[in-house]
């Protein structure tokens, strides 16, 4: 008995799984996904990005958000999606992360949405753990998924998705893999 509670025990520690608790759910490429709101700090209408060269190609620019220089990442172009195409519905989520996981600092990043939805409640009842593929994004950007209102909802994991180390380490590598081979 000991031994089947050991192995059940460690299961968990595999996969990551969603706590319940109030998520913010946006659309993106037809998708719902959400984040927990305890990262959200506000949603701003989409404009006024400032390019920045040598970056991948998922950070669309930075913006000025009270004297704060915030980089926006495109959701989709991190998922390996394409880029967004902007609408009317278009917006920010401007979500808060831990940018150095020794230090504990603190850095704001924006993503880049196709529409936000609402605010949900969500019971662990409703979570079921990530599946292992065909989510079409990176399972370990992924928390779990959630049956609301007969669709699933992605919970992403924002310490993955924007991970400010490995996102920092892609723009420091060379962007066209092709320069290495023109002789």
């Amino acid at each position: 008995m000991t031994a089947m509670t050991k192995t059940t025990d460690q299961l968990p520690a595999k996969q990551h799984t969603a706590a319940a608790g109030q998520y913010l759910t946006f659309v993106l490429g037809g998708e719902v996904y959400a984040l927990g709101i305890l990262n959200i700090k506000e949603i701003i209408d989409y404009g006024n990005l400032t390019e920045v060269p040598m970056m991948p190609a998922f950070v669309r620019g930075v913006i000025n958000l009270r004297g704060s220089v915030v980089p926006v990442v495109d959701l989709a172009a991190r998922f390996g999606k394409g880029c967004t195409k902007i609408a009317k519905r278009t917006g920010i989520v401007i979500v808060e992360t831990i940018a150095d996981s020794e230090e504990g600092n603190q850095q704001d990043i924006g993503i880049i949405v196709d529409a936000v939805n609402e605010v949900v409640d969500i019971s662990q009842q409703e979570i079921e753990p990530p599946p292992s593929f065909g989510t079409g994004i990176r399972p370990d950007f992924i928390n779990g998924m959630a049956k609301r209102d007969g669709r699933f909802v992605i919970l992403l994991n924002v310490g993955r998705v924007l991970s400010v180390e490995e996102m920092s380490n892609l723009s420091r590598t060379p962007l066209n893999s092709e320069e290495h081979g023109d002789g």
